[in-house]
């Protein structure tokens, strides 16, 4: 077995934004691999964010899009308020609200389909912050003004 260092373990954090514990768990499950670690989070993930998926997603924030006459309102919800004080969470909102606007996207499974920055889809990088923030979070609705 690789031996995993704090170095090897905050490298891993970095690139997949997971916790330490989970990060060190991966590496051990993968002896050290750190592209097999990743993928073994993703999973996890996958995962965590299937059970957390019944949970009621309440909160949350709106955005909003505008540019020339066009403009969006995204709705997300998480579960807690204190999810939607979040940056991550609240950078995803923004992203999702310009995305909306730029594909003129009509509802909330275009929206969800829909191309993200860095690879993926809009309901592929939601599921990454279900499993990085830890709770539940839903593309509620969409609509174009």
């Amino acid at each position: 077995m690789a031996e995993i260092t704090a170095a090897v373990v905050k490298e891993l954090r970095e690139r997949s934004g997971a916790g330490m514990m989970d990060c060190k768990k991966a590496l051990a499950e993968t002896n050290g691999d750190l592209d097999a670690a990743v993928d073994w989070l993703r999973a996890k993930g996958l995962a965590a964010a299937q059970k957390k998926s019944s949970r009621t997603a309440a909160e949350g924030l709106v955005g909003v899009a505008v540019e020339g006459t066009k403009g969006v309102v995204v709705e997300v919800n998480s579960e807690t308020d204190f999810v939607a004080k979040n940056e991550q969470f609240q950078d995803f909102v923004r992203n999702v609200s310009a995305i909306a606007l730029s594909t003129g996207a009509k509802d909330v499974e275009a929206l969800a389909a829909a191309a993200y920055p860095g690879g993926g889809t809009v309901n592929d990088k939601l599921v990454a912050n279900v499993a990085t923030i830890g709770e539940n979070q839903t593309l509620r609705r969409i609509a174009g003004v």
